[in-house]
């Protein structure tokens, strides 16, 4: 892993370097981590659960207090609407609120019915230790709610080593826990932000003390992380890239569909894992489908992320909208059409739909993270269900039809982690996140996320 460059935030919407940050020195590092071995030791082995949900609760709350603050450090570092960044912030709080809640739960003995014998036996839950958690840019909070929440109340200590853009939103947070923490009596290091190159990250997960690594991002650093993990035998969870299918297969209201994609396709300007990206569409709709797909997509009004009713900002940065401009230009010149956008203007892409992509074309295959629809039409379900589930991705779904019994038949048919059927846009603290193929390997929100990193004891009484 090569070393990262200094932490900075730079505008994407002006382009303006507004802030810099060191990256951490191996001293600062060593600190980190003893602190996190520390905490667990102490407070996290000896706090009982809902002590522990109380500091998680307490961080929701800090976050409603600063909800403006929160939201406009991220505007500035990776240009999301100030709108969606209050929703956001919300979000995450959400998320610290459903585990402070089922703390206790989350960590209740499992009893097992014994077969034969006397006695009893139960499963019980119980930390492993620090962990690195690798967040991305593209959700600052909620990322970092649905990794700490769950592990907090489970008991283990967070290492957190925020995107080298997120400098000041992963100091707000690290200013949230630490003042929850004085409020309550937690001791420093239950969680612990620490701004590290790639070369330091590699030697946290290495260190004996670190327990294990959890990681959004690229397929790229997902492969490099648990190559690392896996030669010191450390739990990896991985959460990565996703192209995921939108199949239209029957509908009585159309323009309800179109919203529902545009919706799916142009949330977070486009840059989530799990946004609709392919728009697979039976041959009866697909006609109708793509123009007002295109001309709702044409619609969205892209500007100054902090003015009122703007939907779309710029992309996170100046390369990310180079990259997706080059996508689409190699995807146009291998024989894709145009139907609308393609035009970029510094950081910021318009809202584009493509057409007539075939196997072959890089956009087939490659993620387009940023505003870009690709439509396909199709025969029939079957011939749906192929198309979805030719990809080497499989984090989320979406299927649209009128057919109760069609939509169970999909839903079991297409090879991802997530269907949602009718509707998008639908997360939920209480819904598990996560996909299969090259998309991960793992679980966060819900209940599911409280059992990636624990140790699952057997424990044998006799009679």
């Amino acid at each position: 892993m090569s070393t990262a460059s200094e932490y900075r935030v730079v505008n994407p919407a002006t382009g303006e370097e507004l802030d810099s940050y060191p990256t951490a020195t191996d001293a600062e590092v060593e600190a980190a981590i003893a602190a996190a071995t520390d905490a667990h030791r102490g407070w996290s082995r000896s706090a009982t659960a809902a002590q522990r949900g109380e500091l998680v609760r307490r961080v929701a709350a800090l976050h409603r207090e600063r909800r403006e603050e929160l939201a406009d450090a991220i505007v500035r570092e990776m240009g999301k609407p100030k709108e969606a960044a209050l929703g956001e912030v919300d979000f995450a709080a959400d998320i610290y609120e459903y585990y402070a809640d089922r703390a206790e739960q989350l960590t209740a003995d499992q009893p097992i019915d014994l077969l034969s014998g006397e006695g009893t036996a139960v499963v019980r839950r119980a930390s492993l230790g620090p962990l690195l958690g690798i967040m991305p840019w593209n959700f600052p909070y909620y990322q970092v709610a649905r990794f700490a929440g769950p592990n907090l109340v489970v008991g283990n200590t967070i290492l957190l080593k925020h995107a080298p853009q997120c400098p000041v939103s992963a100091e707000l947070i690290q200013k949230a826990f630490d003042d929850a923490g004085a409020e309550l009596g937690v001791p420093h290091g239950a969680y612990v932000n620490v701004r590290l190159s790639n070369d330091q990250a590699a030697a946290v997960i290495g260190d004996p003390r670190v327990a294990g690594v959890s990681l959004t991002g690229s397929e790229r650093a997902g492969a490099a992380v648990a190559e690392i993990a896996g030669r010191h035998l450390k739990k990896v969870a991985l959460e990565l890239g996703g192209s995921d299918p939108f199949v239209l297969l029957s509908t009585d209201d159309l323009d309800s569909v179109v919203e529902s994609a545009v919706a799916a396709r142009l949330d977070n300007t486009g840059q989530s894992c799990n946004a609709a990206k392919r728009f697979i569409v039976v041959d009866d709709l697909y006609e109708p489908f793509v123009e007002k797909l295109t001309a709702k997509m044409a619609a969205a009004t892209t500007g100054d992320p902090f003015a009122d009713g703007t939907d779309l900002g710029p992309l996170s940065s100046l390369a990310a909208a180079e990259r997706l401009a080059d996508q689409v230009d190699r995807a146009v010149a291998a024989g894709a059409t145009l139907v609308t956008g393609g035009t970029r203007d510094g950081a910021f892409y318009a809202p584009t739909v493509l057409t007539d992509v075939v196997p072959g074309n890089p956009a087939y295959s490659e993620e387009l993270f940023g505003p870009v629809a690709v439509v396909y039409r199709v025969a029939d379900e079957d011939d749906a269900v192929e198309l979805a589930n030719d990809t080497a991705y499989g984090l989320g779904s979406y299927v649209f039809t009128t057919d109760a019994a069609q939509a169970e038949r999909v839903a079991d048919k297409i090879e991802a982690g997530m269907v949602f059927v009718n509707c998008v846009l639908a997360d939920g603290p209480e819904l598990p996140f996560g996909g299969v193929k090259r998309s991960g390997t793992s679980r966060e929100m819900g209940t599911l996320a409280a059992d990636e990193f624990v140790n699952k004891k057997l424990i044998r009484v006799a009679g």
